[in-house]
């Protein structure tokens, strides 16, 4: 009976840890690519030639972060 309640117990605080990490890694993961990729992105499309395919994103980007910095 303790085993099953240990066994218990050690799954619901695991359980809460590996939410805890994935919460934690998807934020680090969307740092990343507001920071570091999307203006790379849009630096190498517009060295390639792509300007008329980067300044759309960029005009997207820009008007979803104006809009999600409101809230």
């Amino acid at each position: 009976m303790f085993t099953l309640i240990f066994i218990f117990f050690t799954l619901m605080i695991f359980g809460k840890l590996f939410m805890f990490a994935v919460k934690a890694s998807w934020g680090i993961v969307k740092i990343l690519f507001t920071i570091l990729l999307l203006p790379l992105l849009l630096i190498i499309l517009v060295f390639a030639g792509l300007f008329y395919i980067a300044l759309p994103v960029l005009v997207i980007a820009g008007a979803i972060s104006l809009v999600s910095s409101r809230t």
